[in-house]
């Protein structure tokens, strides 16, 4: 698809059904993951409730990927396999998840902190997840995609953090990948025109040390050049006039989440 897809209303709607149920796929894995646990029982238990719900997982055998789940410990910034790596105290887990549902994909990422983690990754955290925030408030009408960008660089860089360039966010809903790309880095004022019925997904993925990133011969996993972690979050977003509409929710995991601290 070399342009871009504008979706009505309606497909809209589709793809927000979409990024919901990754939004409940990641609240079912928030419920599991902790010391001890494998990240091959993430992603089975994904694969299982993703077609429970009458929907297929979008990452599996996308492009060879052979799993239904990216999930990327500490160093690993994104495309991690699940395997027998067993999850630790203090680990930086991200778990990227796309999902199938009525052929509309939905696609959204979340980095758990495992336990107490010390005060670098806690940062890291928090300034990721906020990048994503300040990058949403720029998916309106009128912004440009360099706006969308630059949010995330300036309050990253700022904050000593490294930002991934090899790999961007995209378009997304009739297919996992469309245009335009999403770079978490940019000019303001640059790229293209943000309008009404774009949606794309925007992943900032931050590195706490350099911006380098090492691609894997598996293909796929791509690690921090310095081995310092890295956190990603993603969303699926609605440009709309005045305020984004954000398709997929991080609030299901959140409620897990303190239901288990509690």
């Amino acid at each position: 698809m070399s342009k871009i897809y504008y979706k009505s209303p309606e497909e809209i709607e589709l793809i927000r059904e979409s990024s919901l149920l990754v939004s409940k796929t990641l609240a079912e894995v928030a419920k599991v993951i902790g010391p001890g646990v494998t990240t091959k029982k993430l992603n089975d238990l994904a694969e299982t409730f993703i077609k429970d719900h009458g929907a297929i997982p979008a990452f599996l055998n996308y492009n060879g990927f052979p799993y239904s789940l990216c999930i990327s410990p500490n160093e690993q910034v994104v495309h991690g396999f699940p395997g027998d790596y067993v999850i630790q105290e203090g680990d930086l887990i991200s778990v990227d998840c796309g999902v199938i549902k009525n052929d509309f994909f939905g696609d959204s990422a979340y980095t758990f902190s495992i336990g107490e983690i010390d005060s670098e990754r806690q940062k890291l955290v928090e300034v990721t997840q906020e990048c994503l925030k300040l990058a949403i408030e720029k998916a309106v009408v009128g912004s440009r995609i360099g706006d969308v960008g630059f949010a995330v660089q300036a309050y990253a860089e700022a904050n000593g953090f490294g930002v991934v360039r090899e790999l961007v966010g995209h378009g997304v809903g009739v297919k996992l990948h469309e245009k335009p790309e999403v770079p978490n880095y940019g000019k303001r004022g640059s790229g293209i025109k943000l309008e009404e019925g774009m949606v794309i997904a925007i992943e900032p993925m931050i590195n706490a040390g350099t911006a380098g990133v090492k691609f894997w011969s598996d293909g796929w996993t791509v690690t921090s050049k310095d081995n310092k972690p890295s956190a990603h979050f993603e969303h699926t977003v609605a440009v709309k006039k005045g305020n984004a509409d954000v398709l997929s929710t991080f609030s299901f995991i959140e409620e897990v989440l303190k239901k288990k601290s509690k």
